[in-house]
């Protein structure tokens, strides 16, 4: 057989391509999040008679169904952070007498409850503002829960408005926890703000 070179050309390329390759998993690493500016601005609107400062980032989503009907109140409506992918769902409810405001704050308690199951704690943040007749809970949960941050506020005659934070995705809570950390002083600022109107 007689080698051209062309022929011995192939078969140096062709041992030159078999030398050994050892992968190098990559590290691990969190996926790159592009965090909005911080600004704030007043929410105000004709279908709440409350005012606070959200985040300039988030939009404004009224929302007019509960499980296929009416709410309760017109006030509902989520503050939603599509850069983020994540919602602060916020209902308003008007307190009628004793019976509205206990079972309002019951339900409060047992909805944070049921994220126990998988919340390693929850730490209830008391809030006492009596200049401006704001009371209420800030349930600060860790661990692996659909929620890491709700509230209640009241003026317990009247008014009383329930939030939560939940993220439209399933990464687990350590890849998120610096966009939780982000938001965290953002909802503090919701509940420090807020203000009732008559």
């Amino acid at each position: 057989m007689k080698f051209t070179p062309f022929l011995l050309l192939s078969f140096a390329l062709l041992f030159a391509a078999c030398e050994t390759f050892t992968p190098t998993p990559k590290p691990r690493t969190y996926p790159r999040v592009l965090y909005p500016e911080k600004q704030y601005q007043t929410f105000r609107t004709s279908y709440c008679n409350f005012s606070f400062e959200q985040p300039t980032y988030a939009e404004v989503e009224r929302d007019t169904l509960f499980f296929d009907e009416k709410p309760s109140s017109d006030c509902w409506f989520n503050l939603n952070v599509p850069q983020l992918n994540a919602k602060i769902y916020c209902s308003y409810y008007p307190i009628k007498n004793r019976a509205d405001f206990d079972k309002l704050v019951s339900d409060a308690f047992f909805i944070a409850n049921k994220h126990t199951i998988k919340a390693s704690y929850i730490d209830p943040i008391p809030v006492h503002r009596d200049a401006d007749h704001v009371h209420g809970l800030i349930f600060d949960l860790d661990g692996p829960a659909a929620s890491m941050y709700q509230f209640f506020l009241t003026d317990s005659t009247k008014h009383f408005l329930r939030g939560a934070l939940y993220f439209n995705t399933q990464t687990r809570r350590d890849s998120l926890e610096e966009v939780i950390n982000f938001m965290k002083p953002d909802l503090d600022r919701i509940v420090n703000t807020l203000q009732w109107e008559q």
